[in-house]
C-alpha cells in the first residue's frame, strides 16, 4: 500500500469522525493561541488531518490522489527505495511550514482557526510540477484541451493566490497555499542536493527554457 493511499485512508477516518464530535476537531484544529500559550505544537500537523466539511475533504483528497501517488512513485525514481520516505517527510512537514506565516500572525488571535491539508496538497501539487514542469494540468471541471504547462499553471496559482491572499476575506488560508508550494520545491532542491546525485533545478531550468525557445 502506497503512503499515499494511507494519508488518504487516515485523513478521510479522522475528517468523517471528527464532522460529528466537535470535541475531536477542537482538539486537533490549528488554534494559534493554543500553540503560544499550552505548547500544543502537534496542532500544525493534526490540523491536516481534519477538514470542514465533505466537499472540503473530496477536493483535497482528490487532489492529492491525482499527483500524489505519481510523485510518490518519483520520488523513488530521484532518491531510491528511501525515496518513500523522503515524500512522507516533506507531506508532513509540509504541514508545519506552511502554517508558520500564519502563526505568526495571529499568535494570540483567539477568533482565528485553520484546518484542512491544503498546504500540504500544495506542496506535492508543486512538486508534481517541479519534476514535470511541462506536463499539462488544468482545472478538474475544463476539458484537457484547457491544460497548459504546469509551470505556467503553478506561476498563475501563485499570483492568484497572493492576491486573494492580500485582499483578505472568505474562509481560505491563501497564504498555507503558498507556503506550501515554495515548500514543495524548497524539499525537492535541497534533498535532492543532499542525497541524489540529480539536478533537479537546472533539469527544471533546461525545461522551461526549451517551451520557450520552441514557442
Amino acid at each position: 500500500m502506497s503512503i499515499t493511499l494511507i494519508i488518504l485512508i487516515l485523513t478521510c477516518i479522522i475528517s468523517i469522525i471528527a464532522f460529528n464530535n466537535q470535541k475531536l476537531l477542537d482538539d486537533l484544529i490549528f488554534y494559534p493561541p493554543a500553540v503560544t500559550e499550552r505548547k500544543q505544537y502537534y496542532r500544525f500537523i493534526t490540523c491536516g488531518f481534519i477538514h470542514a466539511n465533505v466537499p472540503h475533504l473530496a477536493f483535497n483528497m482528490y487532489s492529492f490522489w491525482i499527483f500524489g501517488e505519481y510523485v510518490e512513485i518519483l520520488f523513488m525514481t530521484v532518491f531510491g527505495p528511501i525515496g518513500r520516505w523522503y515524500y512522507l517527510l516533506m507531506y508532513i512537514s509540509s504541514l508545519v511550514v506552511c502554517l508558520l506565516p500564519t502563526y505568526f500572525k495571529n499568535k494570540t488571535n483567539y477568533h482565528y482557526r485553520s484546518l484542512g491539508a491544503s498546504g500540504a496538497v500544495s506542496a506535492v501539487i508543486f512538486a508534481f510540477i517541479f519534476l514535470n514542469p511541462l506536463q499539462g494540468i488544468g482545472l478538474i471541471f475544463l476539458p484537457r484541451e484547457f491544460m497548459i504547462p504546469g509551470f505556467i499553471f503553478g506561476f498563475l496559482y501563485i499570483i492568484l493566490s497572493s492576491y486573494l491572499d492580500r485582499k483578505g476575506g472568505g474562509n481560505i488560508n491563501h497564504s498555507a497555499h503558498i507556503w506550501g508550494a515554495v515548500y514543495g520545491i524548497l524539499f525537492l532542491i535541497i534533498a535532492a542536493f543532499l542525497f541524489a546525485d540529480n539536478n533537479l533545478l537546472s533539469a527544471f531550468m533546461e525545461s522551461v527554457k526549451s517551451y520557450i525557445t520552441n514557442f
